[in-house]
């Protein structure tokens, strides 16, 4: 089993969406279902860090002093 913190946000929602299902399944033992709850945790911390990091990269359009656009900037942190 791939290691969360090295799990893209594509792979890291895919399984996600995978555990989500095992669990309203219902068709688990306890015990599993704890270790899998476990898993979705820590995969949903994983998406929302990469979809901050994603934002964080994110760039606004900068305007001149006619309105027009004259570039980009990083978005503000």
């Amino acid at each position: 089993m791939t290691e969360v913190d090295q799990m893209s946000f594509e792979d890291a929602i895919k399984e996600l969406e995978t555990v989500v299902g095992q669990l309203e399944r219902g068709d688990v033992a306890l015990d599993q279902s704890i270790a899998l709850y476990e898993r979705g945790a820590a995969l949903k911390a994983r998406c929302e860090a990469k979809l901050k990091e994603a934002e964080e990269k994110v760039a606004r359009i900068t305007l001149g002093e006619n309105g027009h656009p004259t570039g980009t900037a990083p978005l503000d942190g």
